[in-house]
């Protein structure tokens, strides 16, 4: 039988472990959308999260919109912003100079990454004949420009394309011997495949922070198109809970709330104290999973 008094999920905010979140949003594309981003940026500001990040396109096709974006989250909101960073198809100068805008605008946290090839991530990787190798490069590279706070990708059920569990422990290992100060993971939806990872990497000599990251399911045929194109598996009991959902938007949005609820009560009580979330530019699901643990305006 589960004792509620070893549960970190059933302690009062004065018994439990002192949390870190972190909320992922995209560069909206309209106007109608921006006003949605700066209408949850608004409402998850004052959980008081380490930082907001912001995606970058592939290639840096949304290069403008990011910067603009951090830069807006923290002299508006006073969160400090973080600007997500690749190396796709493009020199190591050109990269170098994004570095240093974010610099000159104040901006001094980077989620640094190797980024997808434009055909997808089932195709190989090839860099710029003149650009950065890899994320470890990158982060190296972002290290000799100035001292920035950098997050890394890791993979709770190993990247599409590692050849085998020591090969991707090893890379993470790397990015982060090259300088980064946290991995951030892909989202998971079996927290066995994430726990059994932090064990692989902490037998491999890893110490630094392997955050979780959360995606609340909004739409799950959205999601698992995402989870397809990624390489994140969608377990069976997963879709069967959603099953016959897709017009019962109601049902549906319930389903979601609890599955995500679930999820993060489980990794409290294992002693995780770090969430990233993939907030999709949404509020309301992530608020709830906040106040679920603990973490309040």
């Amino acid at each position: 039988m589960l004792d509620d008094n070893f549960r970190a999920s059933r302690q009062t905010a004065d018994q439990r472990p002192e949390l870190q979140l972190s909320f992922e949003f995209f560069p909206p594309k309209t106007d109608a959308m921006e006003e949605r981003f700066w209408d949850s940026i608004g409402k998850l500001a004052p959980l008081g999260p380490r930082f907001v990040s912001v995606t970058y396109g592939a290639g840096g096709s949304t290069r403008e919109r990011t910067l603009r974006m951090v830069k807006g989250i923290t002299a508006d909101s006073g969160v400090p912003a973080a600007a997500h960073l690749t190396c796709v198809g493009a020199s190591r100068d050109e990269v170098d100079a994004v570095v240093r805008g974010y610099q000159e605008a104040g901006v001094n946290r980077i989620v640094a990454l190797r980024g997808d090839p434009p055909e997808g991530v089932g195709h190989p990787f090839t860099p710029h004949p003149d650009g950065y190798k890899n994320a470890a490069d990158l982060v190296a590279g972002i290290r000799k420009i100035g001292d920035f706070d950098i997050s890394v990708a890791a993979y709770p059920e190993k990247h599409p394309q590692s050849p085998d569990w020591d090969s991707d422990i090893d890379n993470l290992k790397r990015k982060l011997d090259a300088g980064a100060d946290r991995a951030i993971t892909q989202m998971f939806f079996s927290n066995g495949d994430y726990l059994r990872y932090v064990e692989r990497a902490r037998k491999a000599g890893v110490t630094a922070p392997i955050v979780p990251g959360i995606q609340p399911i909004h739409s799950f045929k959205q999601i698992s198109g995402f989870a397809a194109r990624c390489g994140a598996s969608i377990p069976d009991w997963l879709a069967e809970r959603f099953e016959g959902l897709d017009d019962e938007p109601e049902t549906h949005s319930l389903v979601a709330a609890a599955v995500a609820a679930e999820q993060v009560t489980e990794l409290l009580d294992e002693g995780v104290t770090e969430f990233h979330f993939y907030t999709l530019n949404r509020s309301n699901l992530v608020l709830a999973l906040a106040r679920l643990l603990g973490r309040r305006p």
